[in-house]
């Protein structure tokens, strides 16, 4: 927020775990001798590893070139879980053959506060906008196209998502703000 300006918050993103249904894997505590996926260049494990240092548990990493090949880890067994921003996860198992034989377990690793970036020092048009995306979410606007988007099939194949809306976004939704990625990682 040195550069630039942000509207307030339209979603907040939660990192979490992908494995199959059947795995077992409920907590982070059940990767203690698994095997954990995630994609090259990405944060996730340095996140689940903050977590891993105060619970002693002891897991092997796996690196996939790109989201999905690191859900591909875990489809094929290689990997148990598969670490990365909720979105993420819940379009790569939409994707899957048999998506009811996935889940999305454990608790928020981190969240990070999505919202539009804007030029910094224009308190009009930042007004302008964040007015806008309070309209939406009074009126039910900007749930109908989350609906839409993540819990409705989406056309052409009929994909459905199926990302319910976090208590997060819906705290995000209730109270707008524009607050910064270190404010939420507080609570």
């Amino acid at each position: 927020q040195k550069d630039v300006a942000f509207a307030v918050t339209t979603y907040v993103e939660e990192v979490r775990m992908a494995v199959k249904a059947s795995s077992g894997i409920a907590s982070i505590k059940d990767l203690n001798g698994k095997t954990v996926a995630t994609t090259t260049g990405t944060t996730s494990v340095q996140t689940l590893r903050k977590n891993e240092r105060a619970g002693g548990l002891d897991f092997k990493e796996v690196y996939g070139k790109d989201h999905a090949d690191s859900f591909l880890m875990v489809e094929t067994g290689r990997a148990d879980a598969f670490v990365m921003d909720g979105s993420i996860l819940a379009a790569n198992i939409s994707k899957a053959k048999n998506p009811a034989d996935f889940k999305i377990v454990g608790e928020v690793l981190s969240v990070e506060p999505i919202a539009c970036m804007l030029r910094k020092d224009d308190p009009a048009f930042k007004k302008a906008v964040d007015d806008s995306i309070k309209r939406q979410i009074a009126d039910g606007s900007l749930a109908k196209l989350y609906d839409k988007w993540f819990m409705q099939p989406v056309p052409p194949t009929n994909t459905k998502i199926g990302l319910p809306l976090s208590e997060a976004t819906k705290n995000a939704w209730a109270h707008p703000n524009d607050k910064p990625m270190e404010d939420y990682a507080k609570k």
